[in-house]
């Protein structure tokens, strides 16, 4: 059982409780959004299809370009690899871009 804070304001908690209490409260954000935007229209169908993807996929596209996170940044937050965030990211663009009937080519983001 923790007391409290210290006096100097740091958690007391185990790090791994910190971060779990963090990780849940991100996907809770996350979950929020994506119910969010099933809720929304577009013309194309844009916010469907994004929220239409997997977990780690829709967490990746909404951390990058919704939140403007940097791979690196979007990494630490889901506790993965940045090559790993790339290859998500690269996913997604993909099943998005089928989903709206679009032609992505060689059109991969560099960072």
């Amino acid at each position: 059982m923790n007391p409290g804070p210290t006096a100097d304001g740091r958690s007391t908690a185990p790090a791994n409780a910190r971060t779990t209490a963090v990780h849940e409260a991100v996907r809770a954000t996350l979950n929020a959004m994506r119910e969010q935007l099933r809720a929304l229209e577009s013309p194309l169908g844009l916010y469907t299809a994004i929220a239409a993807l997997p977990e780690r996929q829709f967490d990746v596209i909404i951390l990058q370009y919704v939140l403007g996170y940097p791979a690196q940044r979007v990494a630490s937050i889901m506790g993965i690899h940045a090559s790993t965030v790339r290859a998500h990211r690269r996913q997604a663009r993909k099943r998005i871009a089928t989903k709206l009937g679009l032609d992505l080519g060689d059109d991969e983001e560099k960072e």
